[in-house]
């Protein structure tokens, strides 16, 4: 009889908590006090928008602004001579065709971009553009003051951040400027760096959220993050050429799909006032799978297209912050 009373008793816990995870996911306000971003960005331009124009210069950024974009993403490395560079790449082989790093090289010996520039996530595709130079972080920050920016630090260099979160601190831009970065460890470093800036999920944090997530703790976890940016994994092998192997199979992706792309799962963070990104989505069919999965916002390369598809198909309007 104690063996089937502790049965039953376990039963009910688990049936409980089954049923609070289950209502706190759809109510997560009841625990959580919602996040309140000075930014709501639908419309992120990777790199600036590399399949218009060449990939993180001040064309590309300018190009972007003026078809409608609400969000410029982009990466960033130190020069030689300490100046916070936009580069995607640390080496510039793939974008310049020298074997050269940007840590190698003063601001003014970096070479042009090459004339012709394959876009990484439509493979095929190419972009050209009348600039091609590399251009420093604060003269993007004086051309567009009031634009919400992603800076993704490449590096896990203590300089670099310390030169990024300066000139974020000297043109008043913490509350619109994201710390991005993969790496636990940078995002570390960036965080206790400038604090008061919004960051996104690493790798392991998005790992730990899906976890999370399945085992119904995440209603009960105060987050940290306000972003989440993630692929789209239908464009994996298809715009998308990874050059991990263990993305080339197609069971992986497929796992992949099912187990991130989970409306609930965004529903819940943007309840929280979280914002969901997804990237890089360079079709409409896959602007339209990445809305329609509950993204906040798409991250594409071609930001023609990305506004042409949301005049004709506008989303929701943004939640009301109370």
């Amino acid at each position: 009889m104690d063996a089937l009373s502790g049965i039953l008793l376990l039963c009910l816990a688990v049936g409980v908590y089954v049923v609070c995870s289950l209502y706190l996911l759809h109510n997560p306000l009841i625990l959580h006090k919602r996040k309140r971003l000075e930014f709501y960005c639908r419309h992120i331009s990777h790199r600036g928008g590399s399949g218009e124009k060449i990939e993180n210069t001040m064309e590309a950024f300018t190009h972007a602004v003026s078809v409608g974009t609400e969000m410029l993403e982009m990466d960033c490395h130190l020069t030689s001579d300490g100046y916070v560079v936009i580069s995607h790449d640390s080496n510039l082989l793939r974008q310049t065709g020298y074997d050269k790093t940007v840590s190698s090289l003063r601001f003014q010996d970096l070479p042009l971009y090459k004339e012709r520039l394959e876009v990484t996530f439509y493979a095929g595709h190419y972009s050209t553009g009348k600039d091609r130079k590399f251009v420093l972080l604060e003269d993007v920050f004086k051309n567009f003051p009031n634009m919400p920016m992603i800076l993704e630090v490449k590096e896990n260099n203590d300089l670099l951040i310390r030169k990024v979160s300066g000139l974020v601190k000297q043109y008043h831009r913490e509350s619109i400027t994201v710390w991005a970065s993969e790496e636990s460890g940078v995002m570390a470093k960036c965080n206790k760096q400038n604090p008061s800036m919004p960051y996104m999920f690493t790798m392991r944090r998005g790992a730990l959220l899906l976890l999370l997530f399945y085992t119904g703790l995440l209603p009960f976890v105060p987050l940290g993050e306000s972003l989440l940016f993630f692929y789209l994994p239908t464009i994996i092998n298809r715009t998308y050429i990874p050059e991990e192997a263990i993305l080339k199979k197609r069971f992986v992706v497929y796992l992949l799909q099912k187990l991130t792309m989970r409306k609930s799962l965004f529903e819940h963070l943007t309840k929280r006032g979280l914002q969901v990104q997804l990237f890089v989505c360079n079709e409409e069919s896959d602007m339209k799978a990445a809305f329609d999965v509950g993204a906040t916002g798409v991250m594409t390369d071609y930001p023609t297209v990305l506004t042409n598809y949301i005049n004709k198909h506008p989303p929701p309007p943004p939640p009301p912050v109370y």
